[in-house]
C-alpha cells in the first residue's frame, strides 16, 4: 500500500500498489458503475458543502441515466440542480462557480453535446489559471458518457478524448471499471483544476466490487490488468475488458502473454508503467476508441519511441476505430469499433514481426 496526503483532505489516505492485478476482496460489495459514481459525488458532497451537481435532468428525474438517484431528496434543490438544454449556458455558470469558490460537478448527457460549450470548457476553464498569474484557478469537474452508446448515429458518439487531450491545463480520467471509477471521481472533485471525467453509457450497469471504506484513487497511475511477458496491450475505458478478452483468448490459442495495462487517466498519462512494460516485453499494441489520425494511440506510440526505443522489436501497432463518421447499424457500428477480434489479430501479427 502506497500512503499519499491531499491538502484538501484533513487526514492521509492509502492506495492498493498498482504493478499487480488486483483481485477482488473477500466481503467486499458489488455494486453497479452508475452506483460508484453516485457514491463518489455523495460522499464528496457530505465532506465539503461546495460540492454541487449540475445538469440536465439530474434532479427530479433522478438522472438521464439513474446516476444521481436519490441525491435530490438528500441535497436539495440548491445542490442537484437541473439546467434548461444549453451545455454553452450551464458549463459557463459551472465555470462561473469554480472562480468564485464553489467545487461545480457539471454532468453532460453525452459528452457529444459538450461541443456546443467548447468556448467556455477549452478556452475558458484550462486557461484561467495561467492567464490570472495563479490568483484563481478553476475545480470543476465535467462528467458524463463518452463514445458510442449504441446505435446513437455519427453526432452522438464522439470520443472526445482525441481533441481535448491536447487543450493544456485540463485533466482527462477515463475509467474501466466501478471501483476506479469511485477513486477516481472522488479524487476528480478535489483536483485544484478542470478535470474531465469520461464514462461510457455501456458500462453503467456493469458489476464489480467496491469496498464501502472510503478511499482515493491518485491520476496519473496506470493499473496492470494482467500480467504476461510477450507484448504491451495499453489501453483505457471500455476497450480494457476487450483488451483483457483477447489476451486470455491469445494465451488459449496461441500461447502469447500479454501485458494489458488500464491507463486511467490519459493527461496525466502513465508513461513510465508504460516503458517498464515495454522494457519487459518489446513489442506494444495501443487500443484506443478515438480516430486514429492525432489519436491518444499515436501520443502513446510517439513517447514509446522517444524514451524505450532500443528496446522495441518492432514498430508499436495503433488499433482504433476506423477512420469514418460512426455507422448507426449495428453490425457496423461493431465492426468501427476496436473489439477483441481486431486486438487479437493485431497482437498475432506483431508477435510474428522481426
Amino acid at each position: 500500500m502506497t500512503t499519499l496526503t491531499h491538502p484538501a483532505l484533513d487526514k492521509p489516505y492509502t492506495y492498493p500498489d498498482f504493478d499487480k492485478p488486483l483481485p477482488p476482496r473477500e466481503g467486499d460489495r458489488v455494486i453497479q458503475f452508475r452506483e460508484a459514481l453516485r457514491e463518489a459525488m455523495s460522499e464528496e458532497m457530505r465532506r465539503d458543502e461546495r460540492v454541487f451537481l449540475m445538469g440536465e435532468e439530474v434532479a427530479n428525474y433522478n438522472g438521464a441515466y439513474k446516476v444521481s438517484q436519490g441525491m435530490l431528496d438528500e441535497f436539495g434543490d440548491k445542490r442537484i440542480i437541473d439546467t434548461p438544454i444549453s451545455e454553452n449556458g450551464f458549463a459557463g455558470m459551472g465555470i462561473a462557480a469554480a472562480m468564485g469558490g464553489l467545487r461545480p460537478i457539471v454532468e453532460f448527457m453525452s459528452w457529444s453535446f459538450s461541443l456546443v460549450a467548447a468556448d467556455q470548457i477549452l478556452n475558458n476553464a484550462p486557461k484561467m489559471l495561467y492567464m490570472s498569474g495563479a490568483q484563481w484557478g478553476c475545480p470543476i469537474v465535467f462528467r458524463g458518457n463518452n463514445g458510442a452508446g449504441g446505435q446513437l448515429g455519427s453526432t452522438h458518439s464522439w470520443c472526445v478524448e482525441g481533441l481535448y487531450a491536447n487543450v493544456p491545463g485540463v485533466k482527462i480520467v477515463i475509467p474501466s471499471n466501478p471501483y476506479d471509477a469511485k477513486g477516481l471521481l472522488k479524487t476528480a472533485i478535489l483536483d485544484p483544476d478542470p478535470v474531465f471525467f469520461l464514462e461510457s453509457e455501456r458500462m453503467l450497469g456493469d458489476k464489480a466490487h467496491v469496498p464501502e471504506e472510503e478511499y482515493y484513487i491518485p491520476f496519473g497511475k496506470a493499473r496492470l490488468a494482467r500480467e504476461g511477458s510477450d507484448v504491451t496491450l495499453v489501453s483505457f475505458g471500455r476497450p480494457v475488458h476487450f483488451c483483457v478478452e483477447a489476451a486470455e483468448k491469445l494465451a488459449g490459442d496461441e500461447g502469447i502473454e500479454a501485458d494489458v495495462l488500464d491507463m486511467r487517466t490519459i493527461r496525466p498519462l502513465d508513461i513510465d508503467a508504460i516503458v517498464e512494460s515495454v522494457k519487459k516485453t518489446n513489442r506494444i499494441v495501443v487500443v484506443d476508441q478515438c480516430w486514429p489520425f492525432a489519436s491518444i494511440a499515436s501520443e502513446v506510440c510517439t513517447q514509446v519511441m522517444e524514451r524505450a526505443f532500443d528496446w522495441l522489436d518492432a514498430a508499436p501497432v495503433r488499433v482504433n476505430t476506423a477512420d469514418v463518421p460512426t455507422p448507426y447499424a449495428k453490425g457496423l457500428e461493431a465492426a468501427y469499433l476496436p473489439n477483441t477480434e481486431r486486438i487479437a489479430a493485431a497482437v498475432t501479427k506483431l508477435a510474428g514481426a522481426r
